[in-house]
């Protein structure tokens, strides 16, 4: 079983290519391996390496820098998933995209659901949304969206403010928009149940788009707290406490692109479709600080 992953430098693919080597052969490529934003260079590839499933967590994830960067940012996000799913299509085998929640405008209070209407604010959002609708004109595709992805690898929050902990000495942090922080761990371990379950199930019917994220939910600023209490629970040497940091709303930390106020997914149909139970958020957050930390 030959699985091609791309992205194995980013945070989920990092997550997924430990995860998966179990499975079968992972065909992993990062930048260096595969040039996503060349449609010819990711046909020559696949033609080459011949995969059973592609799981594609790469992204353009700079979510500001997208701004001025749309091409570049529509290259990856929305005609690379549509390159692979025309590959996936043609030698008639499953297909596994991520997404986000920047799809959604943020402006519901509750969850969302897969069946809500979409409505991207952002260049991010839209290439997102795009890719997406690109992926499903392949009949074997899953798409997962997810939140507020957290790892020990890469770029986060979590580290961003790990770093400022050790620096300053208080901090302003937004507090209006909610989410659920979601860590990639989590995510290997649900996509790693989707391939088995579609393996051993030659007849798998339930493709489509699902919503994976831990559970509960947070805004920024308490995750800050919760981040830097933890932080120092396990030992770390900081310059402030949760106490320094204050919370503000986002119209005093304006940024080039807009953000989702509400990010929270509603998870029902992945944990009753495949089974799942999907740990609280910030039982994740501990597991990832013990291994920063220690």
């Amino acid at each position: 079983m030959k699985i091609l992953l791309t992205g194995k430098d980013g945070q989920v693919g990092f997550a997924l290519h430990k995860k998966l080597m179990s499975l079968g052969e992972v065909i992993a490529s990062g930048r260096h391996e595969l040039d996503l934003a060349n449609a010819d260079a990711i046909k020559t590839f696949i033609d080459k390496n011949k995969p059973d499933i592609i799981i594609n967590p790469a992204a353009y994830t700079e979510v500001d820098k997208a701004e001025s960067e749309i091409l570049l940012a529509h290259q990856i996000n929305t005609v690379a998933p549509q390159v692979l799913a025309e590959k996936a299509s043609e030698l008639n085998i499953p297909f596994i995209h991520f997404s986000t929640d920047y799809v959604f405008d943020g402006l519901k209070n509750e969850p969302y659901l897969e069946t809500d209407q979409t409505n991207p604010q952002s260049v991010y959002g839209r290439t997102k949304w795009e890719g997406e609708e690109a992926v499903r004109q392949h009949k074997k595709h899953i798409i997962l969206r997810t939140s507020w992805v957290l790892s020990s690898h890469g770029k986060n929050f979590l580290k961003t403010i790990l770093k400022l902990t050790q620096e300053k000495s208080s901090l302003n942090v937004v507090s209006d928009q909610k989410g659920t922080p979601t860590s990639s761990d989590v995510l290997a371990n649900v996509t790693y149940k989707i391939v088995k379950t579609i393996l051993k199930n030659t007849n798998f019917k339930d493709f489509g788009t699902y919503h994976v994220a831990s559970s509960g939910d947070t805004n920024w600023f308490n995750y800050a707290r919760f981040i830097v209490d933890e932080a120092m629970r396990l030992g770390l040497k900081t310059t402030m406490t949760s106490k320094d940091i204050k919370p503000i709303s986002s119209d005093l930390y304006p940024t080039l692109a807009q953000r989702p106020m509400n990010s929270m997914l509603y998870t029902d149909k992945i944990t009753k479709t495949f089974m799942l139970e999907l740990p609280h958020w910030e039982e994740e957050v501990k597991k990832v600080l013990k291994v920063i930390i220690h």
